[in-house]
C-alpha cells in the first residue's frame, strides 16, 4: 500500500495531532489517516467541475432594486 512520510512537523502541531488523535481514540497514524482522506474526499472531481448555470429570473417591473430594497438598510 503506497504511503507517505512527513518531516518537519512543529512541536506544537503534535501536540495537536496527538490530542486529536486522543480524543477521536485513535493512533496519531490512524488521525493523520484520517485527516487525509476527508480532505481527499474534498478534492475537485478529476475532470473539474463542470460551468456554473445562472438562470436570469424575471421579475417584472422596470425599477432597478436598491441596496435598501432587498436589506432595508442605508448600506453600513
Amino acid at each position: 500500500m503506497p504511503g507517505i512520510h512527513v518531516r518537519d512537523l512543529t512541536e506544537q502541531t503534535m501536540r495537536a495531532l496527538k490530542r486529536r488523535a486522543r480524543a477521536h481514540h485513535r493512533s496519531v497514524q490512524g488521525e493523520v489517516r484520517e485527516i487525509l482522506v476527508e480532505a481527499a474526499r474534498a478534492a475537485p472531481p478529476e475532470g473539474g467541475y463542470g460551468p456554473i448555470r445562472l438562470h436570469h429570473v424575471d421579475i417584472g417591473g422596470d425599477r432597478p432594486w436598491k441596496r435598501e430594497d432587498i436589506y432595508g438598510d442605508d448600506g453600513r
